[in-house]
């Protein structure tokens, strides 16, 4: 039985987690997460999704660091980290430094979202949708000093889909992840999987998102917002400014526009919200949520919005 210590945060990784410890090859000595955060507006402090699932799967060992810095986790990584055959990193949320990686007999192993060395980096599957690939994926790869530069172990492809977004994609990763992760792991602690060097060449990045890259730009083509939107659904989500509030745009339509029109006029197109985009395009607001109200459609926001066509929004 192979001993692991598994470093894993967000619902992503919750599969992973439950996966291998469910599968007689493995024996997951203990989990690594982020401390515990305030969530919500009422600031509510809440255990990360690693921890929870953590305990359901009756592992009492959970260390919660603030810090990799911290002296009590140094001494106890160390002292524990170099009986196991690898760590396991899934949506874990920091870089490991060298000498973490360098504990483990077989090193750290990761389930990175992408088919790497496409979107390398903290948000890959918003990355894949809002550049309109045609297709995403899964990678288990031997993690190195670099960020998601490390040898592959192996890859699970799947179509994005069209009306794909950021939280559907996140949620069938997560579970292709769950289907490879045991075997390829089974397979490269035994021998039998010897990791491939990535393409380096043609690598690609992505960045941590914040609120603020959710601001739409209306001078880009509305098949460009509509992908963007559907790409941060949810987090960190579409917003727009009209008549000084945030608009949040959930969901959207494309459809022809109206050279008539500058980019960010409003108007109604079939009795449902509209802006004008670049290039001569424009997009329809199905799915819309005023500042402080709750999520509606475009058509029964209109109803009680007046004089959206002679409105801009910025």
């Amino acid at each position: 039985m192979s001993r692991i210590i598994f470093f894993g945060t967000g619902d992503f990784a919750v599969p992973s987690l439950t996966a291998l410890v469910k599968d007689g090859r493995f024996d997951v000595l203990a989990v690594v997460t982020q401390p515990d955060r305030p969530v919500g507006r009422h600031a509510t402090i809440t255990p990360p999704p690693v921890k929870v699932a953590a305990t359901i799967l009756g592992i009492t060992d959970v260390r919660q660091p603030e810090t990799l810095k911290d002296a009590g986790f140094q001494s106890w990584i160390k002292s524990v980290g170099r009986s196991c055959d690898a760590f396991v990193v899934v949506s874990y949320g920091k870089i490991l430094p060298q000498w973490l990686l360098d504990l483990p007999k077989e090193g750290v192993v990761n389930v990175h979202g992408s088919l790497l060395p496409r979107w390398r980096g903290p948000s890959p599957i918003q990355a894949a949708i809002a550049a309109g690939d045609a297709k995403s994926g899964v990678t288990i790869m031997k993690i190195d000093a670099e960020m998601d530069h490390g040898p592959i172990l192996s890859t699970v492809e799947t179509q994005i889909a069209p009306d794909e977004t950021g939280s559907s994609l996140h949620d069938r990763l997560a579970v292709l992840g769950t289907e490879a992760l045991p075997k390829t792991l089974a397979d490269f602690l035994d021998g039998r999987v010897s990791p491939v060097e990535q393409d380096h060449a043609s690598a690609t990045t992505c960045k941590i998102l914040t609120r603020d890259d959710g601001k739409i730009d209306w001078t880009r083509p509305a098949t460009d917002i509509e992908r963007l939107i559907r790409a941060y659904n949810p987090w960190p989500g579409c917003w727009t400014l009209v008549g000084g509030k945030r608009l949040k745009i959930h969901k959207a339509s494309v459809i022809a526009g109206d050279d008539a029109f500058k980019p960010g006029q409003c108007f109604v197109f079939e009795k449902q919200p509209a802006v004008a985009c670049g290039e001569g395009t424009a997009l329809v607001l199905d799915e819309i949520q005023i500042e402080g109200r709750a999520s509606v459609s475009g058509a029964a926001f209109v109803k009680g919005f007046t004089g959206w066509e002679d409105r801009r929004v910025a």
